[in-house]
């Protein structure tokens, strides 16, 4: 207890923690305050600034703008009808009719309190099941990892969307990607066309940067710029007194961006819609949703909130990303040379409970920034948008090249952003490139480990119980989302 007691205070005191919290949440509410700018994005423009920082810092940093990116959608959503965020689709639905009803100031206070409720719930949650859960994947075997790594791509592929079977193939392109450099295993050289830069791989920062950040400067800038929104909301502390029967809804909302958190390629947006419907069901006024229930905006956001705290337990305890969000984060423990996994908490204790004290920072400080930004990101949602876009291309691209002073990294971003432009115009999800780019060497490491444990025994794959049971709950998934796809045919 001590031990623990002297680490939270060493992280509170002798370590920018309370900075990296705070300009994590401030960052990811402005970030989620622009239409477009998702918190993938958001997280993506950061991650090149944390090559100097220490793991605990940066990990900090990156879980803070998520949180903060959740609420930060809310916002325009709320004002002037458009999600800031994905995951803010169904914030939306009720949350403009309060504001066109004069209760917008009502709507964004019921927003802040369900999301930081969802957030003190999905940092307990954390807490308490994250060692467990490392635990339990130290009962894993090499093809039991391997299971685990096909059933999580199989459970992105079914929530790709509309088509399918892009999502399999955008799958198929991050496996590919992933390959390139060295051999786990033998060490011989791949794919790199000769090139020395290429021996370590494509480095995970440069390629998400480019997927998604990049990308999504091309398509705001090949659409209509709208007119500027005009609002006026002056937001106090009273409008943080909600109604009595939000709770309810924000019980809902929590529990279902716990479970959701943990399925991967869930995401919010999963938690937010399914939460929505859950809420209308159980509200003991059903007809008041879409007219501008409070409860409608309550099971949302506080979902929202939750699914940004319970990702971290699959991708901490086994190295699987639930979100393209959490994606992120997992390529930024990589790239400090942490390895996600059972072994975490124990070679890493000091790490854990530094997260957890800087998530505890976030989740406190959101209250107090939510009032103090909401007129600057009103005042940012209207600025030209020329303006916007150049600032933000000039600060990915001087991120990419100052971490190795290498005009090859900002090539590499531009190219990886034209390849997102040219997927996302064509329907592919992104997600999925991210999320099997992550994978690529769990899956190819413990597929070919459990082949030499088993003298290149394919059977080891059905005889290993947790293996064959992870692998038929994959085909399972695949069935269903086949058929599924053949119904809305």
């Amino acid at each position: 207890m001590a031990d623990a007691q002297s680490v939270i205070w060493h992280t509170l005191t002798a370590t920018p923690a309370l900075f990296a919290a705070t300009g994590g949440v401030l960052w990811g509410m402005f970030g989620g305050a622009l239409p477009g700018i998702s918190p993938s994005i958001a997280l993506s423009l950061l991650l090149p600034l944390t090559y100097g920082m220490d793991p605990a810092t940066a990990v900090i940093l990156l879980a803070s703008t998520y949180i903060g990116a959740e609420y930060g959608g809310s916002i325009p959503a709320i004002l002037i009808r458009t999600p800031g965020t994905n995951a803010a689709v169904a914030t939306v639905w009720d949350g403009y009719p309060m504001h066109r009803a004069g209760l917008g100031a009502e709507a964004l206070g019921i927003s802040l309190v369900s999301g930081v409720f969802g957030g003190v719930v999905g940092l307990i949650f954390l807490t308490i099941f994250s060692i467990p859960a490392s635990r339990l994947a130290l009962l894993f075997t090499p093809a039991a990892y391997f299971g685990l790594g096909v059933l999580a791509l199989s459970a992105v592929v079914g929530l790709s969307g509309k088509s399918r079977l892009k999502g399999a193939m955008a799958v198929v392109i991050g496996l590919m990607i992933g390959t390139v450099g060295t051999d786990p295993l033998s060490g011989v050289p791949r794919f790199t066309l000769g090139q020395v830069d290429l021996l370590g791989g494509v480095d995970y920062a440069l390629i998400v940067i480019g997927l998604f950040a990049v990308s999504e400067l091309m398509m705001l800038a090949a659409s209509p710029t709208p007119a500027a929104p005009k609002t006026n909301v002056r937001f106090r502390p009273r409008h943080l007194l909600i109604p009595r029967g939000t709770r309810r809804a924000q019980m809902i909302g929590s529990g279902v961006g716990l479970f959701e958190g943990c399925m991967p390629g869930a995401g919010g947006s999963v938690a937010a819609v399914i939460s929505y419907n859950l809420a209308k069901r159980w509200s003991k006024q059903p007809c008041q949703f879409g007219k501008g229930s409070p409860e409608g905006v309550a099971a949302p956001e506080a979902a929202n909130n939750a699914v940004a705290y319970s990702t971290l337990v699959p991708t901490l305890a086994f190295g699987i990303p639930g979100s393209n969000s959490s994606a992120i984060i997992l390529a930024g423990l990589l790239i400090h040379g942490i390895q996600p996994g059972p072994l975490l908490a124990e070679q890493s204790p000091e790490l854990m409970l530094s997260l957890y004290t800087g998530l505890a920072l976030a989740t406190l400080v959101q209250i107090p920034l939510g009032l103090l930004v909401i007129g600057p990101c009103l005042w940012l949602i209207g600025r030209p948008k020329p303006y916007l876009l150049t600032g933000m291309l000039a600060l990915i691209l001087s991120g990419a090249f100052v971490v190795d002073n290498s005009i090859t990294d900002a090539g590499i971003v531009l190219l990886f952003g034209l390849i997102g432009y040219v997927l996302r115009r064509t329907g592919f999800p992104l997600a999925p490139i991210v999320i099997a780019l992550i994978l690529t060497h769990l899956l190819e490491s413990n597929f070919r480990r459990a082949l030499v444990l088993s003298d290149g025994s394919f059977a080891v794959f059905l005889s290993d119980p947790i293996a064959a049971g992870l692998l038929l709950a994959a085909i399972v998934l695949i069935l269903i989302s086949a058929i599924g796809t053949r119904r809305s045919r």
